[in-house]
């Protein structure tokens, strides 16, 4: 299996500091240069702005060419995520109005045309418009960073 990450999940991981859990950076690194974890340019955006930890900040400046540009066949999938009323009602004000990242489709449109699973630490609501959600709506498979770790069978 191979999967999509979402931006909040680099910033949890960003408290991995790398002296303290070296064996999961190990594992880590190893599965994106795997090519078995990519991101989307989104994401990068997103982290660009928000990432806070000096070694995640370094580390995602090292591994840019995991976060993707989007395809044609993505950014078609994007335009029918939104396309559903929604979908698009999540998308926040300030992203219309600015040049302000929005990674959230971006994310579940690529697993869905690369038919990888989302890795997202968003939860399910009802009748909410989160990663979970579209994702469910779409068919496309979605874990949390537990269950990417349970399903990759990594501990420390």
């Amino acid at each position: 299996m191979a999967y999509v990450f979402d931006t909040n999940c680099f910033i949890v991981i960003g408290h991995y500091y790398p002296e303290q859990f070296p064996r999961f950076w190990e594992k880590f690194n190893q599965a994106v240069e795997n090519g078995k974890i990519i991101s989307v340019r989104e994401v990068y955006r997103e982290l660009d702005r928000n990432a806070a930890e000096d070694h995640l900040i370094e580390w995602i400046e090292l591994q840019k060419n995991m976060f993707v540009t989007p395809s044609p066949a993505v950014t078609q999938l994007v335009k029918e995520i939104f396309s559903v009323p929604h979908f698009k009602a999540s998308l926040p004000d300030r992203t219309q109005l600015g040049n302000n990242p929005f990674a959230d489709p971006f994310v579940v449109a690529q697993a869905k045309v690369m038919n990888y699973c989302v890795v997202t630490q968003e939860s399910e609501r009802p009748r909410a418009a989160k990663v979970p959600n579209i994702c469910g709506h779409f068919d496309v498979d979605w874990t949390n960073l537990q269950g990417f770790m349970e399903r990759e069978n990594w501990s420390f």
